[in-house]
């Protein structure tokens, strides 16, 4: 990993005015993480969010950080929810500035486990007020050169039955499932999202569009193909849309290797089509802007993202971009305020 000091120099490259600095925002997305040469920890995520826009409120997504290290294997990520309410507490105290960091906790448990993950969705929920579903990462692809999703799913992962036992304890329960797979996965997580019409559904990153290894130079095709699969997983009303997350550099686009970070016209540009196709097909009100930081900060910094999401909402009525920006996600992760 590179390190933090280099970053934020290679970053600090590219300085754009801030576009529509009181537009409210909620971040959906984002880790924490205490990396020894890169940590992202409160005071990196506030320098990040505090950096022009007005971020009122965010949601921590499960990254694998600060497992127990004691007890059953099962229960270890209880450890990342009791650190994330931690983290969550310092800032509701209001002496970490106005925005509330992870208001809202996305953790991680093993929905392989089948029925016997209930027990530990329960302790989740015990946990903290502010937990509000799980990510059981999907991403899997036969290339040596495409890397597998952190939690080293098998493939087919959201066709096995115990998996889908699993879904079943959340969707009893009222919380929600985060998808995270890639691509070629989308018809997979249609046909889940028909199969559990009451669990509420996020797709991250827009099921993660690849763009190394085999599917390098293949970017019109494979767009092509995502559109239509794309537009199919919409027609499930229990799924709503993350746009963002595309920076990576599995994605393909390169930014990471160049001498100065994307621009914010530099996003609009290359990941564009993405975006607009998607809130084409889900509506405003089904999708919300996401930052994945700090993990698409190789690739820009945050005040540029979210440059770049004002600029390709700027056509959006006053209602739709309230839902891109905040009201999609304060409802979906229910929120207060």
């Amino acid at each position: 990993m590179i390190d933090k000091h280099e970053q934020d120099a290679w970053l600090a490259q590219v300085r754009e005015p801030i576009l529509d600095a009181d537009r409210p925002i909620c971040d959906p997305h984002h880790h924490l993480w205490d990396d020894e040469h890169n940590p992202y920890l409160l005071t990196e995520l506030l320098a990040d969010i505090g950096d022009g826009h007005n971020v009122v409120s965010t949601v921590f997504m499960e990254c694998n950080a600060m497992y127990r290290a004691e007890g059953p294997a099962a229960a270890a990520p209880l450890g990342e929810t009791e650190f994330v309410n931690g983290i969550a507490a310092m800032s509701a105290s209001g002496n970490y500035g106005p925005a509330r960091a992870c208001a809202g906790i996305v953790s991680y448990a093993d929905l392989t486990l089948g029925d016997a993950v209930g027990e530990i969705l329960d302790a989740h929920m015990a946990l903290s007020p502010r937990f509000r579903g799980i990510r059981h990462a999907a991403g899997w692809d036969p290339s040596d050169e495409v890397r597998n999703s952190h939690t080293e799913p098998p493939q087919h992962l959201l066709q096995d039955e115990q998996f889908r036992r699993g879904i079943a304890q959340l969707e009893q329960r009222g919380l929600s499932f985060d998808a995270w797979a890639y691509h070629p996965q989308l018809p997979e997580l249609t046909e889940l999202a028909q199969d559990f019409p009451g669990l509420t559904i996020i797709v991250d990153h827009f099921c993660g569009p690849l763009g190394i290894g085999p599917y390098r130079d293949q970017r019109q095709a494979i767009y092509a193909q995502w559109q239509q699969d794309f537009k199919a997983l919409a027609q499930c009303p229990n799924v709503h849309a993350k746009l963002g997350g595309i920076a990576m550099p599995i994605n393909g686009f390169g930014w990471h290797r160049r001498d100065t970070p994307a621009t914010s016209d530099e996003l609009v540009e290359q990941t564009g089509p993405y975006h607009l196709w998607a809130i084409e097909q889900f509506g405003a009100e089904r999708c919300m802007f996401e930052s994945n930081f700090p993990v698409d900060r190789q690739s820009c910094s945050y005040h540029v993202l979210w440059n770049a999401f004002k600029k390709l909402a700027k056509d959006f009525s006053a209602s739709e971009q309230e839902a891109l920006f905040l009201s999609t996600a304060h409802r979906v992760y229910r929120l207060e305020g």
